[in-house]
């Protein structure tokens, strides 16, 4: 199976080109030839008008190609000025180094991009954002005529991503070329001016951002109408399975909290970064400590002073890192699908390896994990099903409230799709659903009601027929619906 077939990509001085897809789309395969990490079996690479016969990275480096990913490949114990300068300087034998001028040609380009960052600190004290600032300051530094930025916004603040698309916007002026992957539409559809589409290694479209909606965009991804991607259907609500009544608690920053979840429903939960959302999902499950209020499970007070109170309590927490909460990568799917119900297989004591891999190939086939083997380790998969194997984890102890927090953050529209198809069918079994989510059209998509939160409180809790974006923003914000709302961050 071809990766790529007859692809036809290009990419102008000073324009931001987004490309999208699926994963599996060979996205990544095209960033592979371009930085000359593959070599393509057919066709012709032209950079600035030349064309290139045979691209490796040594060669895709000195023609001004430079690609920043998800993770930052920095080294965390040197500074950002070393860092820098490992990507600026020859390396030559017996060379004395320049500490100052090191330090100013870091402060130079910081300065350049906009960046308040010392020169002198370690990498390892900087943020993810500050990271990928550094990233972008060694590329300029490189004189970087193509950047690609692969998922660049992943793990960044609305504010984050706003100062990541504004220096985008100085390099445009400058003339760099941009190619900008990501999952996350509303961003492509801000910093992008064209986009193209891969599905199955095939460019499906090339159009200008102005010729595409985000119905029709996802419609080219996936082959889907946009009502696939948020297949919310009405639920007959049970009891209320989780009530949360006046929590306070100090270590997580709460203060009164109270909200309510019924069997079937999907309560979505609102909110800018910092307002409180994870650490009240973690005070429910046992996380951090409660120092007033009460919580009630199916309607009984429950004492929950750990995660397990909240498991044999039946309540299941899926976190927003799933990478290094939410599944241990180098343990198989079966491991990981059995840890919070060792009890369910396991014989006096010793875990039985057979049943273990029977309950794990049912959520496979459950869930649609695609997957060669129960055995193979998690961090071989792709994220989508990375998060759904987080999921089968907790779907093993038949959980009566679940929570999610940004359940389909990171994974492409497809698997968006059946994350979200999941929750349907859990919310039709009668399991209360808390989800956590900074994706308004997913909140807006699969929630029956939404509570929105600000400074540690909700703040108030909206029906889904009067639920809109411009409302949930002025609640988050604390402003007047009927005056506007700011952007996020």
């Amino acid at each position: 199976m071809r990766a790529l077939t007859r692809v036809t990509f290009t990419l102008a001085a000073g324009e931001v080109h987004a490309l999208v897809g699926e994963n599996g789309a060979g996205k990544s395969t095209l960033i592979k030839v371009i930085t000359g990490a593959e070599t393509p079996d057919a066709g012709t690479l032209a950079i600035a008008g030349h064309a290139v016969t045979r691209m490796d990275p040594a060669l895709s480096r000195s023609l001004g190609i430079r690609a920043i990913y998800q993770q930052p490949s920095l080294f965390p114990h040197l500074t950002v000025a070393e860092n820098v300068a490992l990507a600026l300087e020859s390396g030559r034998a017996w060379r004395r180094v320049d500490w100052g001028a090191r330090t100013r040609t870091a402060a130079a380009l910081l300065e350049r991009i906009g960046a308040p960052l010392d020169p002198d600190r370690l990498v390892e004290s900087l943020s993810m954002p500050e990271q990928q600032i550094v990233e972008i300051a060694k590329a300029i530094g490189a004189n970087a005529k193509i950047l690609i930025m692969d998922e660049p916004t992943a793990s960044l603040s609305a504010r984050e991503v706003d100062y990541l698309f504004a220096v985008i916007t100085r390099l445009r002026g400058e003339g760099t070329g941009v190619v900008y992957i990501s999952h996350r539409l509303e961003e492509v559809f801000t910093v992008a001016d064209r986009i193209t589409v891969l599905r199955d290694g095939e460019v499906i479209a090339t159009s200008p951002r102005a010729d595409l909606d985000r119905a029709e965009l996802i419609r080219l991804m996936v082959g889907r109408e946009l009502a696939a991607v948020f297949p919310k259907r009405a639920v007959p609500l049970g009891p209320v399975a989780l009530d949360v009544r006046h929590l306070r608690s100090r270590d997580a920053g709460l203060d009164d909290i109270s909200l309510d979840v019924r069997r079937g429903e999907i309560l979505g939960l609102a909110g800018l970064v910092g307002s409180g959302r994870t650490e009240l999902a973690e005070t429910i499950f046992g996380l951090r400590s409660i120092d007033g209020g009460e919580v009630l499970v199916n309607g009984a007070r429950a004492r929950i002073g750990s995660p397990a109170d909240a498991i044999a309590l039946g309540i299941g927490y899926v976190p927003e890192d799933r990478r290094q909460h939410g599944v241990i990568l180098e343990m198989s799917i079966a491991e990981n699908a059995s840890l919070a119900n060792l009890d369910g297989v396991s014989t006096r004591g010793l875990i039985d390896t057979r049943a273990e891999r029977e309950t794990a190939e049912q959520y496979v086939s459950q869930l649609r994990i695609k997957t060669a083997s129960v055995t193979s380790d998690v961090g071989s998969l792709s994220g989508g099903n990375q998060q759904k194997v987080a999921l089968a984890r907790w779907l093993a102890i038949h959980p009566s409230v679940l929570m999610l927090d940004e359940p389909t953050q990171g994974v492409d529209v497809g698997s968006k799709a059946e994350i979200h198809a999941i929750m349907q069918s859990l919310a039709e079994r009668g399991v209360a659903i808390l989800m956590i989510s900074s994706e308004l059209p997913e909140v807006l998509g699969m929630s029956d009601r939404i509570a929105v939160m600000h400074g540690g409180t909700i703040v108030g809790v909206l029906s889904r027929e009067e639920a809109t974006q411009q409302k949930i923003l002025a609640m988050a914000l604390e402003r007047d619906p009927a005056a506007g709302v700011l952007p996020l961050g």
